[in-house]
């Protein structure tokens, strides 16, 4: 199996790396992450601005008009609004999600946190949230923050994701790996 990377997710941790760099170094690594999740929000929410955004048939003036008009309203650092202006220059504007997700991984790690997935079968308490974080924060050396869900096809158990590492102990896997084995014999 290849180790080599695409196109696109080199590119995007190189310009995630140099954005980070930068605002490391200019102080402003809570100001461009907070700017970097705010943009995230408000395209995933208008639609008709991400498409207008990752159009590369876009003109360019346009996209960076539209980008000093955000960034003035959503009150970005010089960084961030730089750092978008060069992605629309360089017509990589088209690879913001993927950037904007590995930026976000280096200011965790730099925090010393790592997100993971949880997914139960059933509704968690905070508590007992709280408690699975504490246990595995201190098994694994690092501070974990869980994005959670319910999923009732589950049936029973829950799905844990640690970037690839995953523990799935939920009756609905159970039952396809005896589905399996039944086939298989």
């Amino acid at each position: 199996m290849s180790t080599n990377k695409s196109f696109s997710a080199e590119t995007s941790e190189r310009y995630s790396r140099a954005l980070f760099e930068v605002s490391k170094e200019s102080g402003e690594l809570e100001k461009t992450e907070q700017d970097i999740k705010n943009f995230q929000n408000l395209i995933n929410n208008i639609k008709e601005l991400e498409n207008f955004i990752k159009d590369p048939t876009q003109n360019i003036n346009d996209q960076n008009k539209i980008i000093a008009l955000l960034a003035k309203h959503l009150n970005f650092s010089k960084n961030t609004t730089n750092f978008f202006l060069l992605l629309i220059e360089k017509r990589r504007i088209f690879y913001m999600q993927k950037i904007s997700d590995s930026f976000i991984k280096l200011c965790l790690k730099n925090r010393g946190e790592i997100n993971a997935s949880l997914i139960s079968s059933r509704e968690l308490s905070q508590k007992e949230l709280e408690k699975m974080s504490n246990d595995l924060s201190e098994a694994i050396g690092s501070t974990l923050k869980f994005n959670y869900k319910v999923d009732e096809k589950l049936i029973g158990g829950l799905k844990l994701q640690l970037g690839s590492y995953m523990i799935d102990t939920s009756i609905q896997n159970k039952l396809k790996k005896y589905e399996q084995a039944m086939i298989e014999n």
